[in-house]
């Protein structure tokens, strides 16, 4: 496939806030002769784009700039067939990313992107990983702060537990950093799309094999008060805890029977109150469409913090492991998760997936199970930690 396609990679979004930030990232660190291509709408935003990576990146391969819209099925097949892997910005998925990801499918093209939407990843699943699997392409879904951060977490932590036993991870997040416009659009739409995303569910689990011999399961939901963790632990329903258990189902490392909890800490019980109460006004909300149209209305699609605003944010994600006798406590840190980190784990996701030795699987993968050990190296060198605090 190298030899007979143009390019290596193509990035669909370039010209959004977060694509922006992926394109500056890719061009700063691509590989010598790496050819590959800034898709967008606009012609000349796009020209923006190459004209500010020249810049700032003057050793950097020049990109191609290719005029592509997300609802032409003809533009979306003619891109997934002309390039090895397609990195996407482009969302809400569940609005606009279907065309790209089927093409991507057919054309047995490797893709990744940032979606944090349920509905989308479990209806590709349902639509497309049969033929992902026979075509070859792999298809990697939250490769942003959702999932990477998480999934790669619970994979560092699970490898430094014994194997071949029962397994117990919880992971508890912090961060001082505020949603980007994207993530609020995709939030506001999927509870919108309750239903769809309800039936998307009930449609996988009809179709996905269990993993065989192996349990795998989510801890119970409980707040509580945890002192060495600095505060409330709240189960935190985002799509980073199935993600981990998906790994956990396709990977034997994760043991015979594999239990994980997603939570959040905060320091004060109000806050978290005022969080629930906000998600379940803005749930209401998002049904009716006048009132789903005023909620779009509050924070725009493309709008992002500023360079400084980003230097101040940050995120922490202690991982408590135990089994076989060991219990050990790992941390994942990094800077801004909303936007720089997040287009730093999607760049690396998209040059893994281009340049580097991976296991021979196809499909709908995660994150761990697509990259495993090389995206893990990939982000260590890119200054996202992953540490172990405390083992015995």
């Amino acid at each position: 496939m190298e030899a007979s396609r143009r390019y290596d990679l193509a990035l669909f979004g370039a010209t959004g806030f977060t694509g922006g930030l992926t394109a500056d990232y890719l061009a700063a660190h691509a590989p010598a002769g790496m050819r590959w291509a800034l898709v967008g709408r606009n012609r000349t935003k796009l020209e923006g784009v190459a004209g500010r990576l020249a810049a700032a990146s003057p050793e950097a391969p020049e990109p191609d700039l290719v005029v592509a819209d997300a609802g032409d099925r003809e533009e979306m097949r003619k891109l997934a067939e002309e390039t090895r892997v397609v990195v996407t910005t482009v969302g809400p998925y569940a609005l606009y990313g279907w065309p790209l990801v089927a093409a991507c499918a057919a054309a047995g093209t490797d893709y990744c992107d940032l979606v944090g939407e349920p509905e989308f990843v479990d209806r590709v699943y349902v639509d497309h990983h049969a033929e992902a699997e026979r075509t070859g392409a792999r298809l990697v879904h939250c490769c942003g702060f959702d999932s990477i951060p998480h999934d790669l977490g619970a994979y560092f932590t699970v490898q430094q537990l014994p194997e071949g036993v029962p397994l117990r991870v919880n992971g508890y997040v912090k961060t001082n950093a505020r949603f980007s416009g994207g993530t609020y659009h995709s939030a506001v739409n999927g509870f919108a799309r309750a239903r769809q995303t309800m039936s998307a569910a009930k449609d996988r689990r009809r179709l996905e094999p269990r993993a065989e011999g192996r349990g795998i399961h989510a801890a119970p939901a409980r707040v509580r008060r945890d002192g060495s963790l600095g505060g409330w632990t709240v189960p935190l329903p985002t799509i980073d805890g199935a993600v981990i258990r998906r790994s956990a189902a396709a990977l034997d490392r994760y043991g015979p029977d594999f239990t994980y909890g997603h939570n959040m800490v905060s320091k004060h019980l109000a806050t978290v109150g005022a969080i629930a109460a906000g998600v379940g006004t803005a749930g209401l909300l998002a049904q009716l469409p006048p009132t789903r149209k005023a909620l779009l209305k509050l924070k725009a699609q493309g709008e992002g913090p500023s360079e400084a605003e980003r230097e101040r944010s940050w995120f922490k994600i202690v991982f408590l492991g135990e089994g076989g006798g060991k219990r050990v406590r790992t941390e994942v840190s990094g800077g801004d998760p909303g936007y720089s980190e997040t287009a730093k784990m999607l760049a690396e996701s998209g040059l893994c997936l281009a340049f580097d030795q991976l296991p021979e699987r196809s499909g709908q993968l995660t994150p761990a199970v697509a990259m495993g050990d090389a995206l893990l190296e990939r982000l260590q060198k890119a200054d996202i930690r992953f540490q172990v605090m405390e083992s015995g």
